[in-house]
């Protein structure tokens, strides 16, 4: 079994262990050695793919380590002990643990400004970034997140609100791209000429438009930015590990 770095222990804490800790100090003494390189926890075909594509942006240095969503690996002990809320994607860095898409894609562009991912020098394009995605992560998320989990808002019996759940996905997926397209989206980038973490997103979250039974031909602008981003080698790198 592999124990996962513990998000919040240095070196020198793990000295402090008593004898009954031995055998869990190892383990994590052994994975701190590793955590001076980031480690990058996700699962294929999901959000993770967003915090991926800026980490290769952004030439950093990190490993990978997969979840496996079919044994339901995210919600192990071992993983809880990195993101107790069971969820992907998560970083380990060497100053502690990072989840949830918005704050990672802000610490990979803080981290490594000479990438460019971030207006860090203008406040009023950053608070425009976090909106950006935030609100994919808060709104177009969700509405995604209600075809396949309609059991985190009703009962597992309840196939009926599931079923009207799932229903309505085409209909709020349509309705914020459409609000994305004619509101948000600048061009040629998310924020206009420049690029940044929110194009990592967008496309990210555009890649399942198919699947939830929405042309992303029905946006234009949408859609021209998709095909470029393809073109990417970062998002070559990432699409080609996920097979998306």
């Amino acid at each position: 079994m592999e124990i996962f770095p513990h998000p919040y222990l240095s070196v020198n804490e793990i000295d402090n262990f008593t004898h009954n800790d031995i055998v869990y100090k190892t383990k994590v003494s052994n994975l701190l050695k590793v955590a001076q390189t980031m480690i990058f926890y996700y699962a294929l075909k999901t959000v993770s793919v967003a915090s991926q594509i800026a980490l290769e942006e952004a030439e950093a240095d990190y490993d990978l380590h997969e979840l496996d969503f079919s044994t339901t690996e995210q919600q192990s002990n071992d993983y809880l002990n990195v993101n107790p809320k069971g969820r992907v994607p998560a970083l380990a860095t060497k100053h502690g643990i990072i989840t949830e898409t918005p704050a990672i894609l802000v610490y990979i562009a803080q981290t490594y400004p000479k990438a460019k991912l971030a207006p860090l020098n203008d406040h009023f394009q950053f608070a425009r970034m976090q909106a950006f995605n935030n609100y994919l992560s808060s709104t177009v998320h969700v509405n995604h997140a209600h075809k396949i989990r309609g059991n985190r808002w009703v009962e597992n019996e309840d196939k009926v609100s599931q079923a009207a759940m799932k229903a309505k996905v085409p209909k709020t997926m349509a309705e914020s791209f459409t609000l994305i397209e004619n509101e948000m989206f600048s061009g040629p980038w998310v924020l206009g000429e420049n690029y940044s973490v929110c194009d990592c997103y967008l496309f990210c979250i555009s890649t399942w438009l198919a699947g939830d039974k929405v042309s992303i031909e029905d946006f234009p602008k949408i859609h021209d930015h998709h095909k470029r981003m393809r073109q990417r080698e970062s998002v070559k790198q990432v699409t080609g590990i996920h097979g998306i």
